[in-house]
């Protein structure tokens, strides 16, 4: 039996900006577990994903880093096209093509103390899905694939439809500012805590960028403060970076509050580059030296 077990697709990722285009993997399984790979391995780890025969080499490569990852054949690979005006900020997405959901039978051979969801889009793990693996083992869930629908190509931000019935079953949530307010129709972030504590979920993140993060256990809110980086150099996959360092520790009995200001210390040394995190405990142990910023977060 694995501590934990990340179930969610590789994608294969087309970067396009008016000087070139890039393609390469991404995804949240993708993040979570190179950055999970970079802790020791006293918590054991598996990656559970669904990709095209033709991009295998996302698996490959990280099998010769030393990570355990069990594929199930699909269709297709999950295809993303990023496409980025002059200003970063001016960006259309579509996805080019879909993986295969994954499915009951898939999991039987799956045995995890935690399992972490990283959805990409809404119909990739079912509510009855979601329902079965939390009978073998405690349910974390990135939310912010629920929050993505696919129409002719086009994505769409959209309300989480089942989000009742599968937060009924979920133990920790990871949701950013954006995420938070889509699922519960609340702004504060405390409020929106108490709200995904109402429907079930015993252990609430909220992230919310350089204002740090908040979670919410047992009633009890704890403030986590941001660390500064040296410079912002990437932040896709933080959010990956995050759950990834909150769970490791979580496995291995840290508390909340030690276990929020590790994961947020990782996410530090992710900003100051690109690609997934590659530092180490003595990294995130540095940046745990530094002052924290506790700013104040406004609605």
């Amino acid at each position: 039996m694995k501590d934990i077990c990340c179930i969610g697709h590789i994608t294969k990722d087309k970067i396009i900006t008016p000087r070139q285009t890039v393609y390469m993997a991404g995804g949240t399984s993708f993040y979570f577990s190179y950055a999970i790979n970079h802790l020791p391995d006293n918590v054991s780890f598996q990656l559970v994903t669904k990709l095209g025969e033709g991009e295998m080499k996302a698996v490959d490569d990280m099998r010769n880093v030393g990570i355990d990852v069990l594929t199930y054949p699909s269709r297709h690979t999950v295809y993303f096209e990023n496409k980025y005006g002059e200003n970063q900020n001016d960006r259309t997405q579509r996805v080019l093509e879909r993986a295969d959901p994954f499915t009951i039978e898939e999991m039987k051979s799956v045995d995890a103390r935690v399992y972490h969801l990283g959805t990409l889009l809404n119909d990739d793990i079912s509510p009855e899905l979601v329902k079965y693996l939390s009978t073998k083992g405690k349910i974390s869930i990135d939310a912010q694939g629920y929050l993505r629908e696919v129409r002719n190509q086009q994505v769409f931000a959209i309300d989480w439809a089942d989000k009742r019935e599968i937060l009924a079953n979920t133990d920790i949530i990871k949701v950013n500012e954006h995420e938070m307010e889509v699922i519960t129709g609340l702004r504060n972030p405390r409020m929106a805590a108490l709200r995904l504590a109402e429907w079930g979920v015993k252990e609430v993140c909220v992230t919310l960028g350089s204002y740090g993060s908040i979670i919410l256990v047992d009633g009890e809110f704890h403030e986590i403060p941001a660390y500064e980086p040296k410079e912002i150099v990437d932040a896709t996959g933080c959010g990956d970076t995050y759950s990834a360092g909150y769970l490791w520790c979580r496995a291995q009995g840290m508390d909340v509050e030690e276990s929020g200001r590790f994961a947020a210390a990782m996410c530090t040394r992710k900003l100051e580059h690109s690609g997934p995190f590659e530092g180490t405990v003595e990294d995130v142990q540095a940046v745990l030296a530094t002052t924290p910023c506790f700013n104040e977060y406004v609605e």
